[in-house]
């Protein structure tokens, strides 16, 4: 009573401006002070009593931990959940986890598999790729060096191949991306004469790069000027760097297989432009 009194007293000494706007912003303030704000105007007569709703609380907030975990959960759903428009992308980015799940769990280090494991689970091993295993030109494309090989493609294909597959269309994109890594196996074995044993996705996702490329330079897909100059230089700036980053970098970067990959997807995406220049048009 005597922390009441004191309130009331400290309250009476304030102009009205004041009060009304203590009270029209409780909640940003003690319960205590938001009431007696409320009470001191009810004695001045500026806020009947009858009408003089409680003063509001503060409304409980989530959790900060709870509302991160939210956020990054729905996040990682849009992305990687198949949808309208964005169906093959995630599979691929799920199946080449997989495979690297199962890879890890036969025993290959998670950071660096071994070469045997790698050529049981089927790599791109020349003398059994030219020898009677061709499936290998395949198969070579959905598995990682490492789980770092792993996330960088990742990120590429999940940005990549949303993009393309937003301009082709799912069948379209699966299919450049299938034929992109299988022409890139073939530029490395072609290219490493004396031997390879080369794994990973770049030689396909460098195909969309391609793709791109070709649609961009042809307009076979509805794109304004500047959409089109914007791929145009998404892959002069990308292409260039990432191929350079493999010329300085470790041995086990295949640029053989990034050269072969794009190619395949610059003609893949030609040969698209063509086929669309014979497609009816529909009359207005």
């Amino acid at each position: 009573m005597a922390a009441d009194s004191k309130l009331a007293a400290l309250f009476a000494q304030k102009s009205d401006a004041e009060l009304l706007y203590m009270a029209q912003h409780a909640r940003r303030y003690p319960p205590a002070l938001g009431e007696a704000a409320v009470r001191e105007l009810q004695q001045r007569g500026l806020v009947p009593t009858e009408l003089a709703p409680p003063p509001l609380q503060p409304p409980a907030e989530p959790a900060p931990d709870e509302a991160w975990h939210q956020l990054a959960a729905g996040t990682l759903r849009q992305l990687l959940w198949p949808s309208a428009g964005n169906v093959i992308t995630p599979l691929l980015l799920l199946l080449n986890a997989l495979v690297f799940g199962l890879m890890v769990a036969d025993g290959a280090h998670i950071f660096q598999p071994q070469a045997r494991i790698l050529v049981a689970w089927g790599s791109n091993f020349s003398p059994l790729t030219l020898h009677g295993q061709p499936w290998r030109l395949l198969t070579s494309c959905f598995l990682h060096g490492g789980l770092a090989h792993l996330l960088l493609n990742s990120l590429a294909l999940l940005f990549l191949g949303r993009l393309t597959e937003s301009m082709v269309g799912p069948g379209r994109l699966l299919l450049v991306y299938l034929l992109s890594g299988v022409g890139g196996s073939v530029a490395s074995v072609w290219w490493h004469a004396q031997g390879v044993n080369s794994v990973g996705a770049s030689g396909a996702i460098f195909g969309l790069y391609g793709l791109l490329l070709a649609l961009a330079v042809t307009g076979a897909v509805p794109l304004s000027r500047q959409q089109r100059y914007g791929l145009l230089w998404l892959v002069l700036l990308l292409v260039p760097s990432q191929l350079e980053a493999g010329l300085l970098g470790t041995n086990t970067t295949d640029n053989a297989a990034h050269l072969g990959g794009l190619l395949t997807g610059f003609l893949a995406g030609l040969i698209y432009a063509v086929s669309s220049l014979w497609k009816p048009r529909k009359q207005l």
